[in-house]
């Protein structure tokens, strides 16, 4: 699927659907905090939530009073709930519409965090180019958070193919200089209490 294509189907779902309708939504943000915090950020790390969307990660960083919060999404519309639901407290973030795999960030990070945007990128120049954003975004010394679903977990969602991840092959994705340092599974309750199979994997950036 191409960028503008991308683009098209989250604003399209965004638009029509509130935050309860869709199988993603979280009331807590869990594991995404508990790995943040295992990362060692600091309250005025800069930290990055790719394809964050209308998440509520956003929500739970400040209020444990981190700072410095970029959250990144495709959807303008996924973003603006975000910013409606947040009101004056969401003031401070780092708002920012685009496409992850030709991004080109004008700052670095400490924590990169990504919850399901990887895994909708089925092709291998997509992947390369969100390695590549990875590379330009992260600090040496940053951590990198990515969560998909796991192998055995669903072949799609929202409708669009996805492609399924162990620690293993998000290592490999990666490359040399980012030593994997946690991976966990996570199983998550959809909002009609079905479940959908997670792995977490963080890494730490060396080189």
């Amino acid at each position: 699927m191409t960028s503008s294509g991308r683009a098209a189907h989250w604003q399209t779902v965004y638009e029509s659907k509130g935050e309860r309708e869709v199988s993603w939504f979280q009331e807590s943000p869990s594991p995404s905090l508990e790995l943040i915090v295992l990362a060692g950020a600091r309250p005025t790390s800069p930290i990055a939530d790719i394809g964050g969307g209308a998440s509520r990660l956003v929500d739970a960083l400040l209020t444990a009073e981190y700072t410095d919060l970029t959250v990144l999404d495709l959807s303008d519309a996924a973003l603006a709930a975000s910013r409606a639901r947040l009101g004056a407290a969401g003031d401070g973030v780092d708002w920012i519409v685009a496409d992850v795999t030709a991004w080109q960030p004008k700052r670095t990070y400490d924590v990169w965090h990504d919850r399901a945007a990887l895994h909708f990128l089925n092709a291998p120049e997509e992947r390369v180019a969100y390695v590549a954003c990875v590379r330009r975004a992260v600090k040496i010394g940053g951590h990198v958070i990515i969560g998909t679903f796991a192998v055995d977990g669903p072949e799609k969602c929202s409708g669009l193919p996805v492609t399924r991840h162990g620690a293993e092959s998000i290592a490999a994705l990666l490359g040399a200089g980012f030593n994997l340092t946690d991976h966990r599974r996570h199983q998550h309750a959809t909002p009609w209490q079905s479940v959908q199979n997670f792995q977490f994997s963080s890494f730490v950036r060396s080189s």
